[in-house]
Protein backbone atom coordinates (compact mmCIF):
# COMPACT_ATOMS: atom_id res chain seq x y z
CA UNK A 1 0.00 0.00 0.00
CA UNK A 2 2.77 2.48 0.62
CA UNK A 3 4.40 1.72 -2.45
CA UNK A 4 1.55 2.24 -4.42
CA UNK A 5 1.15 5.59 -2.03
CA UNK A 6 5.06 6.23 -3.16
CA UNK A 7 4.43 5.68 -6.84
CA UNK A 8 1.33 8.06 -7.19
CA UNK A 9 2.57 10.85 -5.73
CA UNK A 10 6.03 10.88 -7.83
CA UNK A 11 4.21 10.30 -10.95
CA UNK A 12 1.75 12.89 -10.25
CA UNK A 13 4.77 14.87 -9.45
CA UNK A 14 6.29 14.13 -12.88
CA UNK A 15 2.79 14.46 -14.88
CA UNK A 16 2.26 18.03 -13.91
CA UNK A 17 3.11 19.95 -17.38
CA UNK A 18 1.44 22.72 -19.07
CA UNK A 19 -1.26 21.60 -21.70
CA UNK A 20 0.90 22.68 -24.67
CA UNK A 21 2.67 19.43 -23.58
CA UNK A 22 -0.33 17.00 -23.07
CA UNK A 23 -0.10 14.93 -25.74
CA UNK A 24 3.74 13.80 -24.79
CA UNK A 25 3.24 13.21 -22.11
CA UNK A 26 0.28 11.22 -22.81
CA UNK A 27 2.91 9.23 -24.97
CA UNK A 28 5.26 8.89 -22.67
CA UNK A 29 2.92 7.91 -19.55
CA UNK A 30 3.10 4.45 -19.61
CA UNK A 31 7.04 4.21 -20.09
CA UNK A 32 7.42 6.64 -17.22
CA UNK A 33 5.26 4.53 -15.55
CA UNK A 34 7.45 1.25 -15.74
CA UNK A 35 10.31 3.04 -14.36
CA UNK A 36 8.30 4.48 -11.39
CA UNK A 37 7.16 1.21 -10.77
CA UNK A 38 11.11 -0.03 -10.45
CA UNK A 39 11.71 2.16 -8.38
CA UNK A 40 9.10 1.63 -6.06
CA UNK A 41 10.09 -2.26 -6.00
CA UNK A 42 13.88 -0.84 -5.09
CA UNK A 43 12.96 1.51 -2.49
CA UNK A 44 10.66 -1.41 -1.06
CA UNK A 45 13.36 -4.11 -1.28
CA UNK A 46 15.21 -1.44 1.10
CA UNK A 47 13.11 -0.54 3.47
CA UNK A 48 11.95 -4.25 3.91
CA UNK A 49 15.80 -6.24 3.64
CA UNK A 50 18.68 -3.47 4.24
CA UNK A 51 20.84 -4.88 7.00
CA UNK A 52 19.79 -1.38 9.13
CA UNK A 53 16.37 0.28 9.07
CA UNK A 54 16.76 3.23 7.14
CA UNK A 55 13.97 6.19 7.36
CA UNK A 56 11.40 6.74 4.19
CA UNK A 57 13.44 9.93 4.27
CA UNK A 58 16.84 9.21 3.99
CA UNK A 59 15.77 6.93 0.86
CA UNK A 60 14.12 9.28 -0.84
CA UNK A 61 16.62 11.98 0.12
CA UNK A 62 19.27 9.78 -1.39
CA UNK A 63 17.71 8.91 -4.73
CA UNK A 64 17.22 12.72 -4.92
CA UNK A 65 20.79 13.45 -4.45
CA UNK A 66 21.52 10.43 -6.92
CA UNK A 67 19.63 12.02 -9.52
CA UNK A 68 20.56 15.28 -9.64
CA UNK A 69 24.46 14.72 -9.10
CA UNK A 70 24.47 12.56 -12.07
CA UNK A 71 23.19 14.95 -14.83
CA UNK A 72 26.63 17.37 -13.84
CA UNK A 73 28.98 18.47 -11.07
CA UNK A 74 26.95 21.68 -10.36
CA UNK A 75 23.15 20.02 -9.74
CA UNK A 76 22.62 18.89 -6.28
CA UNK A 77 19.89 18.68 -3.47
CA UNK A 78 20.58 21.14 -0.55
CA UNK A 79 19.28 19.84 3.07
CA UNK A 80 17.03 22.33 4.73
CA UNK A 81 20.30 23.06 6.74
CA UNK A 82 22.42 23.51 3.54
CA UNK A 83 19.85 25.63 1.78
CA UNK A 84 20.06 28.22 5.05
CA UNK A 85 23.75 28.03 4.67
CA UNK A 86 23.74 29.03 1.28
CA UNK A 87 21.44 32.11 1.88
CA UNK A 88 23.68 33.26 4.19
CA UNK A 89 27.18 32.64 2.19
CA UNK A 90 25.76 34.79 -0.40
CA UNK A 91 25.11 37.51 1.96
CA UNK A 92 29.05 37.45 2.94
CA UNK A 93 29.50 35.18 6.06
CA UNK A 94 29.40 31.67 6.95
CA UNK A 95 31.11 28.82 8.82
CA UNK A 96 33.75 26.53 7.58
CA UNK A 97 37.24 26.65 5.77
CA UNK A 98 36.92 29.13 3.22
CA UNK A 99 37.26 26.92 0.01
CA UNK A 100 35.05 26.41 -3.26
CA UNK A 101 35.11 23.15 -4.38
CA UNK A 102 33.67 21.17 -6.76
CA UNK A 103 34.10 17.09 -7.80
CA UNK A 104 36.43 15.81 -9.63
CA UNK A 105 36.74 11.86 -10.92
CA UNK A 106 34.87 10.68 -6.88
CA UNK A 107 37.46 13.30 -5.28
CA UNK A 108 36.94 17.16 -4.56
CA UNK A 109 38.61 19.32 -6.52
CA UNK A 110 39.65 23.15 -4.92
CA UNK A 111 38.61 25.18 -7.74
CA UNK A 112 39.59 28.30 -5.81
CA UNK A 113 40.82 29.07 -1.62
CA UNK A 114 39.10 32.04 -0.87
CA UNK A 115 41.66 35.15 0.52
CA UNK A 116 42.02 35.14 4.47
CA UNK A 117 40.49 32.16 5.59
CA UNK A 118 41.52 29.20 7.42
CA UNK A 119 42.58 27.15 3.81
CA UNK A 120 44.05 29.84 2.28
CA UNK A 121 46.81 30.84 5.23
CA UNK A 122 47.26 26.59 5.44
CA UNK A 123 48.68 26.78 1.41
CA UNK A 124 45.70 25.11 0.00
CA UNK A 125 45.35 26.40 -3.86
CA UNK A 126 43.42 26.03 -6.93
CA UNK A 127 43.24 22.59 -8.31
CA UNK A 128 44.33 20.78 -5.59
CA UNK A 129 42.77 17.20 -4.98
CA UNK A 130 41.28 15.98 -1.35
CA UNK A 131 41.04 12.54 -0.93
CA UNK A 132 40.46 11.75 2.71
CA UNK A 133 38.65 14.00 5.45
CA UNK A 134 40.21 13.31 8.97
CA UNK A 135 41.57 10.06 7.13
CA UNK A 136 38.69 8.85 5.97
CA UNK A 137 38.03 8.85 2.28
CA UNK A 138 36.05 10.63 -0.21
CA UNK A 139 35.63 8.03 -2.70
CA UNK A 140 31.65 7.50 -2.26
CA UNK A 141 30.04 10.83 -0.97
CA UNK A 142 28.71 13.13 -3.25
CA UNK A 143 29.88 17.00 -2.74
CA UNK A 144 26.93 17.94 -0.58
CA UNK A 145 27.69 15.07 1.77
CA UNK A 146 31.94 16.28 1.36
CA UNK A 147 31.44 19.68 2.11
CA UNK A 148 28.63 18.99 4.82
CA UNK A 149 32.01 17.09 6.64
CA UNK A 150 34.17 19.89 6.46
CA UNK A 151 32.05 22.23 8.18
CA UNK A 152 31.31 21.53 12.06
CA UNK A 153 32.03 23.92 15.07
CA UNK A 154 34.21 26.39 15.05
CA UNK A 155 37.41 26.36 16.73
CA UNK A 156 37.37 22.56 15.94
CA UNK A 157 40.44 20.96 13.58
CA UNK A 158 39.98 19.07 10.49
CA UNK A 159 42.65 17.07 8.49
CA UNK A 160 42.40 17.04 4.59
CA UNK A 161 44.15 14.79 2.85
CA UNK A 162 45.66 16.34 -0.25
CA UNK A 163 47.19 15.61 -3.92
CA UNK A 164 49.16 18.33 -5.48
CA UNK A 165 50.07 17.84 -9.04
CA UNK A 166 52.83 14.42 -9.11
CA UNK A 167 53.93 15.42 -5.51
CA UNK A 168 53.25 12.83 -3.03
CA UNK A 169 49.59 12.97 -1.30
CA UNK A 170 50.21 15.28 1.82
CA UNK A 171 48.25 16.24 5.07
CA UNK A 172 47.09 19.84 6.06
CA UNK A 173 45.36 20.88 9.29
CA UNK A 174 42.93 22.96 9.46
CA UNK A 175 40.89 24.99 12.22
CA UNK A 176 37.35 25.90 11.02
CA UNK A 177 36.34 29.48 11.56
CA UNK A 178 33.59 32.07 10.57
CA UNK A 179 34.16 33.13 7.39
CA UNK A 180 33.59 36.53 6.50
CA UNK A 181 34.02 37.58 3.00
CA UNK A 182 34.89 41.03 2.26
CA UNK A 183 34.58 40.71 -1.38
CA UNK A 184 36.25 43.56 -2.44
CA UNK A 185 39.50 45.34 -1.65
CA UNK A 186 41.48 48.06 -3.33
CA UNK A 187 44.34 50.16 -2.83
CA UNK A 188 46.87 52.40 -4.74
CA UNK A 189 49.77 51.31 -6.57
CA UNK A 190 51.06 54.90 -7.18
CA UNK A 191 48.62 56.33 -9.46
CA UNK A 192 46.88 53.07 -10.71
CA UNK A 193 43.77 51.91 -8.79
CA UNK A 194 44.33 48.19 -7.54
CA UNK A 195 40.83 46.30 -7.32
CA UNK A 196 40.39 42.64 -5.76
CA UNK A 197 37.07 40.57 -5.99
CA UNK A 198 37.09 37.76 -4.19
CA UNK A 199 33.97 36.69 -4.90
CA UNK A 200 30.48 37.67 -6.00
CA UNK A 201 28.49 38.06 -3.14
CA UNK A 202 25.76 40.96 -2.73
CA UNK A 203 28.49 43.18 -1.80
CA UNK A 204 30.33 43.13 -4.56
CA UNK A 205 29.69 45.95 -7.28
CA UNK A 206 28.67 48.51 -3.93
CA UNK A 207 32.64 47.48 -2.74
CA UNK A 208 33.74 48.47 -6.31
CA UNK A 209 32.27 52.11 -6.17
CA UNK A 210 33.13 52.44 -2.59
CA UNK A 211 37.13 51.28 -4.04
CA UNK A 212 36.32 54.30 -6.80
CA UNK A 213 35.23 56.80 -4.39
CA UNK A 214 38.46 56.39 -2.04
CA UNK A 215 40.71 56.58 -5.05
CA UNK A 216 38.82 59.72 -5.79
CA UNK A 217 39.80 61.17 -2.39
CA UNK A 218 43.07 59.92 -2.53
CA UNK A 219 44.33 61.27 -6.04
CA UNK A 220 41.48 63.05 -7.76
CA UNK A 221 42.13 63.02 -11.51
CA UNK A 222 45.46 61.59 -11.45
CA UNK A 223 44.36 58.18 -11.64
CA UNK A 224 45.72 56.16 -14.78
CA UNK A 225 44.39 52.99 -14.91
CA UNK A 226 42.61 50.47 -13.37
CA UNK A 227 43.51 46.75 -12.52
CA UNK A 228 40.71 44.46 -11.72
CA UNK A 229 42.01 41.08 -9.94
CA UNK A 230 39.73 38.71 -10.52
CA UNK A 231 42.50 35.53 -9.78
CA UNK A 232 40.99 32.26 -7.47
CA UNK A 233 37.64 34.24 -7.52
CA UNK A 234 35.41 30.91 -7.55
CA UNK A 235 32.46 33.02 -9.47
CA UNK A 236 28.85 33.74 -7.26
CA UNK A 237 25.74 35.28 -7.74
CA UNK A 238 25.03 36.19 -11.72
CA UNK A 239 23.23 39.32 -11.04
CA UNK A 240 26.17 40.76 -9.97
CA UNK A 241 28.44 39.74 -12.57
CA UNK A 242 26.05 41.69 -14.70
CA UNK A 243 25.86 44.50 -12.26
CA UNK A 244 30.46 44.59 -12.16
CA UNK A 245 30.56 44.51 -15.86
CA UNK A 246 28.20 47.36 -15.96
CA UNK A 247 30.22 49.67 -14.17
CA UNK A 248 32.44 49.63 -17.39
CA UNK A 249 30.60 49.83 -19.64
CA UNK A 250 28.86 52.25 -21.50
CA UNK A 251 26.15 50.00 -23.67
CA UNK A 252 26.40 46.58 -25.73
CA UNK A 253 25.52 42.82 -24.42
CA UNK A 254 27.21 41.46 -21.00
CA UNK A 255 26.08 38.06 -21.32
CA UNK A 256 23.51 35.80 -22.26
CA UNK A 257 21.96 32.83 -21.16
CA UNK A 258 20.28 29.98 -23.03
CA UNK A 259 18.17 26.97 -21.72
CA UNK A 260 16.78 24.11 -23.51
CA UNK A 261 14.22 26.07 -24.75
CA UNK A 262 14.88 28.91 -27.15
CA UNK A 263 12.10 31.06 -25.76
CA UNK A 264 13.96 31.44 -22.08
CA UNK A 265 17.14 32.85 -23.61
CA UNK A 266 18.02 35.95 -21.75
CA UNK A 267 20.30 39.00 -22.57
CA UNK A 268 21.69 41.58 -20.06
CA UNK A 269 22.65 44.78 -21.69
CA UNK A 270 25.07 47.59 -20.23
CA UNK A 271 23.30 51.24 -19.27
CA UNK A 272 25.44 54.20 -19.81
CA UNK A 273 27.66 55.51 -17.74
CA UNK A 274 31.26 54.10 -17.04
CA UNK A 275 32.67 54.24 -13.37
CA UNK A 276 36.20 54.43 -14.55
CA UNK A 277 35.68 56.97 -17.32
CA UNK A 278 37.26 55.52 -20.43
CA UNK A 279 40.43 54.64 -18.35
CA UNK A 280 43.47 51.81 -19.29
CA UNK A 281 42.07 48.79 -17.88
CA UNK A 282 43.95 45.17 -17.17
CA UNK A 283 41.69 42.22 -15.92
CA UNK A 284 43.75 39.45 -14.15
CA UNK A 285 42.24 35.98 -14.34
CA UNK A 286 43.81 32.75 -13.53
CA UNK A 287 43.04 29.13 -13.52
CA UNK A 288 40.69 29.58 -10.46
CA UNK A 289 38.50 32.32 -12.06
CA UNK A 290 35.59 30.63 -12.45
CA UNK A 291 31.64 31.62 -13.75
CA UNK A 292 30.57 35.57 -12.82
CA UNK A 293 34.57 36.35 -12.56
CA UNK A 294 34.25 34.69 -16.46
CA UNK A 295 31.32 36.64 -17.36
CA UNK A 296 33.26 39.74 -16.43
CA UNK A 297 36.28 38.73 -18.07
CA UNK A 298 34.55 38.25 -21.26
CA UNK A 299 32.72 40.45 -21.40
CA UNK A 300 35.52 43.46 -21.10
CA UNK A 301 37.56 41.28 -23.40
CA UNK A 302 34.77 41.06 -25.95
CA UNK A 303 34.18 44.52 -25.94
CA UNK A 304 37.55 45.55 -25.84
CA UNK A 305 37.69 47.74 -22.53
CA UNK A 306 40.13 45.93 -20.90
CA UNK A 307 43.81 43.60 -21.54
CA UNK A 308 42.87 40.48 -20.01
CA UNK A 309 46.34 39.06 -18.38
CA UNK A 310 47.17 36.23 -16.73
CA UNK A 311 46.61 32.56 -16.98
CA UNK A 312 43.56 30.53 -18.79
CA UNK A 313 40.20 30.33 -16.58
CA UNK A 314 38.69 27.84 -14.72
CA UNK A 315 35.80 26.84 -17.34
CA UNK A 316 32.32 26.94 -15.81
CA UNK A 317 29.90 28.44 -18.66
CA UNK A 318 26.99 26.77 -16.88
CA UNK A 319 23.97 28.64 -14.91
CA UNK A 320 22.67 27.16 -11.91
CA UNK A 321 19.40 27.96 -10.49
CA UNK A 322 17.63 27.33 -7.38
CA UNK A 323 14.67 25.88 -6.49
CA UNK A 324 13.01 25.70 -3.29
CA UNK A 325 11.48 22.71 -1.96
CA UNK A 326 8.51 23.38 0.49
CA UNK A 327 9.84 22.33 3.86
CA UNK A 328 13.05 20.21 2.40
CA UNK A 329 15.61 23.27 1.48
CA UNK A 330 15.81 23.34 -2.05
CA UNK A 331 17.28 22.02 -5.12
CA UNK A 332 20.39 23.28 -7.49
CA UNK A 333 19.88 22.69 -11.04
CA UNK A 334 21.66 23.47 -13.81
CA UNK A 335 19.40 25.47 -15.83
CA UNK A 336 21.33 27.05 -18.77
CA UNK A 337 24.61 27.79 -20.61
CA UNK A 338 25.73 31.30 -20.77
CA UNK A 339 27.69 33.01 -23.83
CA UNK A 340 30.02 35.80 -23.73
CA UNK A 341 29.05 38.86 -25.90
CA UNK A 342 30.33 37.76 -29.04
CA UNK A 343 28.41 34.44 -28.67
CA UNK A 344 31.01 32.31 -27.11
CA UNK A 345 30.70 29.77 -25.22
CA UNK A 346 33.49 28.90 -22.29
CA UNK A 347 32.17 25.85 -21.17
CA UNK A 348 35.06 23.21 -20.35
CA UNK A 349 36.97 25.86 -22.24
CA UNK A 350 37.80 28.63 -19.86
CA UNK A 351 38.63 32.92 -21.38
CA UNK A 352 42.31 32.66 -23.25
CA UNK A 353 44.04 35.60 -22.17
CA UNK A 354 45.30 38.28 -24.34
CA UNK A 355 48.56 38.18 -22.61
CA UNK A 356 49.42 35.12 -21.57
CA UNK A 357 51.43 35.57 -17.74
CA UNK A 358 52.51 32.42 -16.16
CA UNK A 359 52.47 32.87 -12.27
CA UNK A 360 56.32 33.17 -11.76
CA UNK A 361 59.09 34.40 -8.79
CA UNK A 362 61.30 37.54 -9.54
CA UNK A 363 65.20 37.34 -9.07
CA UNK A 364 67.63 40.50 -9.28
CA UNK A 365 70.08 39.24 -12.00
CA UNK A 366 73.58 40.29 -10.87
CA UNK A 367 76.03 41.15 -13.63
CA UNK A 368 78.55 42.06 -11.84
CA UNK A 369 80.18 46.04 -12.06
CA UNK A 370 79.80 46.84 -15.63
CA UNK A 371 82.10 49.69 -16.98
CA UNK A 372 80.25 52.81 -18.78
CA UNK A 373 81.40 55.54 -20.81
CA UNK A 374 81.86 57.70 -18.18
CA UNK A 375 84.36 55.36 -16.76
CA UNK A 376 86.46 55.67 -19.78
CA UNK A 377 90.01 57.46 -19.49
CA UNK A 378 89.55 60.58 -21.52
CA UNK A 379 86.02 60.56 -21.79
CA UNK A 380 84.35 63.45 -23.13
CA UNK A 381 82.73 65.81 -20.20
CA UNK A 382 79.11 66.63 -20.87
CA UNK A 383 78.38 70.06 -21.18
CA UNK A 384 74.95 70.70 -20.39
CA UNK A 385 74.61 71.87 -16.59
CA UNK A 386 71.88 69.39 -15.97
CA UNK A 387 73.47 66.19 -17.12
CA UNK A 388 77.02 67.36 -15.77
CA UNK A 389 75.17 67.80 -12.18
CA UNK A 390 73.99 63.92 -13.30
CA UNK A 391 77.35 62.74 -14.20
CA UNK A 392 78.93 63.92 -10.75
CA UNK A 393 76.38 62.42 -8.47
CA UNK A 394 76.90 59.32 -10.29
CA UNK A 395 80.87 59.11 -9.58
CA UNK A 396 80.15 60.11 -6.36
CA UNK A 397 77.63 57.17 -5.69
CA UNK A 398 80.24 55.06 -7.25
CA UNK A 399 83.12 55.88 -4.89
CA UNK A 400 80.98 55.73 -1.59
CA UNK A 401 79.47 51.88 -2.90
CA UNK A 402 83.21 50.97 -3.03
CA UNK A 403 84.50 52.65 0.84
CA UNK A 404 81.18 50.54 2.01
CA UNK A 405 82.23 47.47 0.56
CA UNK A 406 85.12 47.13 2.71
CA UNK A 407 82.47 46.94 5.88
CA UNK A 408 79.74 44.57 4.37
CA UNK A 409 81.57 41.56 4.94
CA UNK A 410 81.27 42.05 8.88
CA UNK A 411 77.91 43.35 9.09
CA UNK A 412 76.75 40.84 7.19
CA UNK A 413 77.41 38.51 10.25
CA UNK A 414 76.03 41.15 12.44
CA UNK A 415 72.80 41.72 11.00
CA UNK A 416 69.78 39.80 11.02
CA UNK A 417 67.81 39.92 6.91
CA UNK A 418 64.16 40.15 7.38
CA UNK A 419 62.34 38.19 4.40
CA UNK A 420 61.27 40.60 1.47
CA UNK A 421 57.47 40.22 0.43
CA UNK A 422 56.81 38.07 -2.90
CA UNK A 423 56.86 40.23 -5.69
CA UNK A 424 53.44 39.41 -7.46
CA UNK A 425 54.81 38.81 -11.29
CA UNK A 426 51.51 39.03 -12.67
CA UNK A 427 50.04 42.54 -11.23
CA UNK A 428 53.26 43.80 -12.04
CA UNK A 429 53.09 43.04 -15.48
CA UNK A 430 49.79 44.76 -15.08
CA UNK A 431 50.95 47.89 -13.96
CA UNK A 432 54.00 48.25 -16.04
CA UNK A 433 51.76 48.12 -18.61
CA UNK A 434 48.83 50.55 -17.60
CA UNK A 435 52.23 53.20 -17.10
CA UNK A 436 53.29 52.11 -20.14
CA UNK A 437 49.66 53.09 -21.75
CA UNK A 438 49.49 56.41 -19.37
CA UNK A 439 53.11 57.93 -20.83
CA UNK A 440 51.93 56.93 -24.33
CA UNK A 441 48.51 59.17 -23.91
CA UNK A 442 50.44 62.20 -22.05
CA UNK A 443 53.33 62.50 -24.07
CA UNK A 444 53.19 64.92 -26.94
CA UNK A 445 54.62 62.63 -30.06
CA UNK A 446 57.39 64.32 -31.99
CA UNK A 447 56.96 65.85 -35.33
CA UNK A 448 58.71 64.20 -38.13
CA UNK A 449 59.71 65.79 -40.97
Amino acid sequence: MKKHAVLILLFALLTIAPATYAAENKKNSADTFRLLNLFGDVFEQVRAKYVESPTDQELIEAAITGMLTSLDPHSSYLSAKNFREMQVQTRGEFGGLGIEVTMDKGLVKVVSPIDDTPAHKAGIEPGDLISHLDGKPITGLTLAQAVDKMRGKVGSDIILTVRRGTKEPFDVTITRAVIKIRSVRSRLEGKVGYIRVTTFNEQADKGIKKAFSKFKKEIGDDLQGIVLDLRNNPGGLLDQSVSVSNLFLDKGEIVSTRSREAGDTQRFNARKGDLAKGLPMVVLINGGSASASEIVAGALQDHRRAIILGTKSFGKGSVQTIFPLSGHGAMRLTTARYYTPSGRSIQAVGIEPDIKVELAKIEAFGNGQRRREADLRGALNNTDKENKDKVKKVKEKKDASKSDKKDTGAAKKDQTTEKKPVQDYQLSRALDLLRGLALLAKRDRPQIN
